[in-house]
């Protein structure tokens, strides 16, 4: 079934290299890591006027979003099937309203959390794509995770964090991590000019 949606749907709302011609008028959202897409699709029906590209490397992934915007008639969603760095660095300078993280893997075991998404050459390559009052929304339900993100968000940014937006939806690994007791972070982060 994977396989099946990828090939019919792909063409309607996949997107390859090069990123550049995804950006429109009134900026872009990346949504980084969008997985089965249940959030991705809730948060796309309810800003039908605003972009957003969602970026996921796993096919089952993929596929399951490619449904769901069937499903649901969404035309404001793009969707790469690539890695986030690869498609950040496609896209122009301060074109990206917002990039969004939600619940990315958090690497727990010490000797690979070398491995996490937020580093500092990350956050710059992001920075170096957001308009002008972009920002940068994080969440996860990893403390140790959202502790190291104000650490490297500490340099070149202003980080807070915030109370879940309600545009956000409870997606499934949020879910997991409250069912098993974890708190969830969310993180509003806005560089600062240099």
């Amino acid at each position: 079934m994977s396989q099946q949606a990828l090939s019919r749907l792909w063409p309607v709302y996949g997107v390859d290299a090069p990123y550049a011609g995804v950006v429109g008028e009134g900026g872009l959202i990346v949504e980084i890591g969008s997985g089965m897409g249940e959030a991705t699709a809730a948060m796309a029906a309810a800003t039908p006027g605003v972009d957003l590209l969602a970026v996921e490397v796993h096919p089952a992934g993929v596929a399951a979003l490619l449904r769901r915007l069937e499903e649901q008639d969404l035309t404001n969603v793009c969707v790469a099937r690539d890695d986030a760095v690869v498609v950040l660095e496609a896209l122009p300078p301060s074109s990206l309203a917002e990039v969004r993280l939600f619940f990315p893997d958090p690497w727990p075991k010490e000797k690979h959390t070398k491995r996490r998404l937020v580093r500092p050459d990350f956050t710059a390559l992001v920075a170096s794509r957001l308009a002008p009052g972009g920002r940068l929304h994080l969440a996860t339900d990893v403390s140790a995770y959202a502790e190291r993100a104000l650490e490297v968000l500490a340099d070149g940014w202003t980080a807070s964090v915030v109370r879940r937006p309600a545009h956000r939806p409870v997606t499934r690994f949020e879910q997991q991590g409250l069912d098993a007791g974890r708190s969830v972070t969310d993180i509003f982060a806005y560089s600062v000019p240099g």
